[in-house]
This record gives structure tokens, sequence and C-alpha cells, in this order.
């Protein structure tokens, strides 16, 4: 991983390969954000005129290669849009586009603003974010190595922005764990695989790590997690992470999705819908991640994780359409659609999690492509029991940089989920209303009294598209820095 460093020298005299500076969009052209005043005097007052004769205007995402002759120690500037005004999220993407344009630079420094240890944190974070690499599989060489260091220039107080740094740096781990494991294949990540890396990883966080193999499932009464991995070669496992604090007075619980290959099962998916459903892990990654990060930070609070892990395949086992399945709640379910499989494991996970006695439970999945359809690619959708539960997940959300919306979960819909032969079945025959029907399913699993929210990241968890910001294409890690931040919150109740 990227190297971090912390240093309160002058950027004009500050040895680098690449110096990196933030300009805000001003309306006679783009101005020198705090971290970038003294540039311009090094420039003889040219820098601004430079970066406009090269259609840099400051704009949020917009960024400009200036070769600096000698002006300033760094013989590469890289100039990065701020927009009108800025805040946490747009250092964050600010840092991470100028660090990934730097691919190939073993240094870099980070002359954004940073007065605050807060600002500290985003420019660190978005910076590591932004070097993120996956080049497990790549034999060429031709790949660019992300930048080796990085420097953040920042006059704050040294303890202060050590601390900001040292948080940045546990998020940025446990969001880099989490997309390695998106966009490692299912061919390298089964569920025991997954077990098994969560055993070792989570063991070295210290964390407490129990598995469940496909035996005791069986045993245990969790039918979802069977009927889902029935039909691969590969069992399913349910993992149990644990974390304790002896000052903590809440405890969380988080329950996530982890069909580590989603092909539909018998309900099989169109190819053009499967080639990414490496992605549908996501969920029981952000979750495990969560719990290392949450680990790793010492937060005053208990949390437990549950890594719900299949694979959803077809075969002569397989579950069929109109099967019925016994939950470990007690409940049974009817399936008629073996691809809305991942409710099928949430169920169970969610019914054991409420054992912990947990003042909260939170499932993550990317549970159904009508939440990409109501809020697009990269905006999660948010639903709960209760009205308060569901803006504080939005709201920590949105402190985090990760995009959010609270939904509803209309009572008319339920009626939809019943079935004539068990308690509920686990599709609604319109096709209208989908992200919202698989949480009013979920809902049914929650025992009475028990706070539970419900987040569908079935977009965000994998981008299809370009990079931007600090987001890469494939694997993004969404929704882990807003379950740690939920933690933090709990922790300071």
């Amino acid at each position: 991983m990227t190297t971090v460093r912390l240093n309160s020298a002058d950027p004009v005299s500050f040895e680098t390969d690449a110096l990196i500076v933030g300009f805000t969009a001003g309306q006679d052209g783009p101005a020198p954000a705090a971290g970038a005043e003294s540039l311009d005097a090094a420039f003889g007052g040219k820098l601004a005129a430079s970066l406009g004769a090269v259609a840099f205007s400051g704009k949020s995402g917009e960024l400009a290669k200036l070769p600096t002759f000698g002006a300033v120690t760094a013989p590469l500037l890289v100039a990065v849009g701020l927009g009108d005004s800025y805040d946490a999220e747009a250092l964050r993407r600010a840092a991470g586009a100028a660090v990934r344009s730097l691919a190939g630079t073993a240094r870099a420094a980070l002359a954004l603003p940073a007065g605050t240890p807060e600002e500290v944190e985003a420019v660190t974070l978005g910076g590591l974010l932004g070097a993120y690499s996956f080049g497990r599989y790549r034999t060429t060489g031709d790949q660019k190595e992300p930048v080796a260091e990085l420097t953040v220039l920042s006059d704050q107080p040294e303890s202060a922005a050590e601390s900001a740094t040292g948080r940045a740096q546990v998020l940025a781990a446990s969001v880099t764990l989490v997309r390695d494991l998106v966009n490692t294949p299912p061919s390298d990540l089964w569920p025991a695989k997954f077990a098994e890396i969560a055993e070792q990883v989570g063991g070295e966080a210290g964390l407490s790590v129990e598995v469940l193999d496909d035996k005791q499932l069986r045993d245990g009464g969790y039918g979802g997690l069977i009927g889902v991995g029935q039909g691969s070669v590969n069992p399913p496992r349910l993992v149990r992470l644990s974390y304790t604090h002896p000052e903590a007075t809440k405890t969380l619980a988080y329950v996530g999705k982890g069909i580590t290959f989603d092909s539909g099962g018998l309900s099989l998916k169109p190819s053009a819908a499967m080639d990414w459903m490496k992605s549908d892990m996501g969920g029981a990654g952000a979750v495990f991640g969560a719990l290392v990060g949450i680990a790793r930070l010492g937060l005053p609070v208990n949390a437990v994780g549950y890594l719900c892990l299949a694979e959803n395949l077809p075969s002569g086992t397989a579950q069929r359409p109109s099967d019925v399945l016994h939950s470990y709640s007690g409940k049974t379910v009817e399936v008629l659609d073996t691809d809305a499989e991942g409710r099928l494991v949430l169920m169970d996970g969610i019914a054991r999690a409420a054992e912990d006695n947990p003042d909260l439970i939170v499932d993550v999945a990317t549970l159904t492509g009508a939440q990409i359809v109501a809020l697009g690619w990269r905006t999660a959708g948010v639903m709960a029991n209760d009205d308060a539960i569901r803006e504080l997940v939005v709201e920590a959300a949105g402190a985090a940089g990760e995009n959010a919306w609270g939904m509803p979960l209309p009572e008319e819909l339920r009626k939809g989920l019943d079935s004539p032969i068990a308690d509920i079945a686990n599709l609604h025959p319109e096709r209208f209303g989908g992200m919202l029907t698989a949480g009013i399913f979920l809902k049914e699993f929650v025992p009475d009294g028990v706070r539970w929210a419900h987040i569908d990241m079935a977009g965000p968890a994998f981008n299809k598209g370009e990079p931007y910001g600090y987001v890469p294409k494939g694997g993004t890690g969404a929704i882990t820095r807003t379950l740690i931040g939920l933690a933090e919150r709990h922790a300071s109740i």
C-alpha cells in the first residue's frame, strides 16, 4: 500500500516528483486554494494565466499538468479543480483524481487545503484511495505502478495531523480490502475461501471469528443459505465476526450478502447481466472491511458482523422455483424466482444477528436491479423499520462521502408477497417497486422491537464505467466507510 508522510514545508521548495495543488473556480479564472498561495508568486504571478491557457478553470473534477521549469522544486505541477467551494468530499475526490493520474510516479506531494484535522484526513484518504490498483492477474508488466509515497503538506499540529492521517489509513486499508475481494474472480473466491480469508485477516485485526460449514448450517436450520448454495459444488458458509470493547455500551450487528457468484440459479440471468456478478458479495465485503476497520480503530462499541456466503448456480441439485424453504427464524418461504436469492441468505443472517441483542441491525446487499433503475449507479437506497434510523444511516453515509437516499417501505406492497402455500414468497409478481418489496421481505425476519436498516447498494458496489475521483473501475468498496461511521456514532452515544 502507498506510504503516507506528513510535512509542514512550503510546497515551493519541497522535493518531490509531482506537486498536487488545488484551485477554485473564481470569477476571473482559477484561483489558488489554501495550500497553494505561495505558488503563484513562484511562477511570476502567471500560474493562473498558464492554467487558463490550457482551458483549466478550477471547476470540480478538472485536472491539468504543467511542467514547472524550475519555478518550484518539483518538476511537475498537477492542478486539480475544487469548484466554487469545497467540503471534505470535494477534497477526497480531488486528491484521488490527481493521485490516480500520477500512476508510474514514485513520489507525490499534496498541497491541497489541509488547515484542519478533517481536511488532513480527507486529503490523505482521497489520495490513498486514488492510488488503488488491482494488478494481481496482470503478467505483461505494462501496467503503471501507483504512486509509492504520498506526502501531505500541512501546518497542523503534529499530533492532530498524525491522528487524522492514521484514521485515513485505516479507512483506506478497509476499503482496499473490500475492493480486492470484489475484484477477485469467483474461481479464486468461493464461500469457503472467503471464510478462510475472514479467519486470517479478521484474526490479525483482533476479531473473534466463527465459521459454520454446510453441515452445521443444515443442522442449525439455515434453510436460506442451504437452499441458495445447494446447486454449487462450493457449499455455503456463515461467518460470524465479533469485536468487543470493555467500555462499550452499544452493540451493532451488520449482516452482509455474500453471493460469491450469482448466475441466477435455475432462473438464469442473461449473459450480459452475469459477467460482473463476482461483485454480488459486495455487501459481505463491506461488513468484513468495516469490522476490520472498527477493530483497528479500537472504537468503544461492540460490533458483530455476519457474512452470508453462497454461490448461486444451476445444476441438478439446485433449488427450483416453487420450492419452499424453512428459514432460521422458523418462517417458511416459497421460492418463486431463484435469482431473488440475496434476500434468502440475508433472512437467515438477520434472524441470527437478532440473537446477539443488538441496538441496531444493518444489512448491506447488492440486492436488486431495481435499486439501479430507481437511484442510478452511485446512490444506495436505505430502508428501515424506524424513520429516525433510516435518516441516521443516510446522514452517516453522507458524512462518509457515500451517496445514499432514504426510501419508504409501503405497507400496501406486502400483500404482493403473500404465498398460497408458505408464510411468504420471495418475490412480488409485479416488476414495479422491486427495491422496496425486497426491503419489505427482509423486514419480515426482524423481530419486533429490534431496530433495523437495509442498504441496497447494487449499483454503487461496482463501477462498470471509467474511474472518477477516488473511485476506480471495478470494485469500489462502497458502504464500508458508512458502517464504520455508524459504529463511531454509536460509540459516542
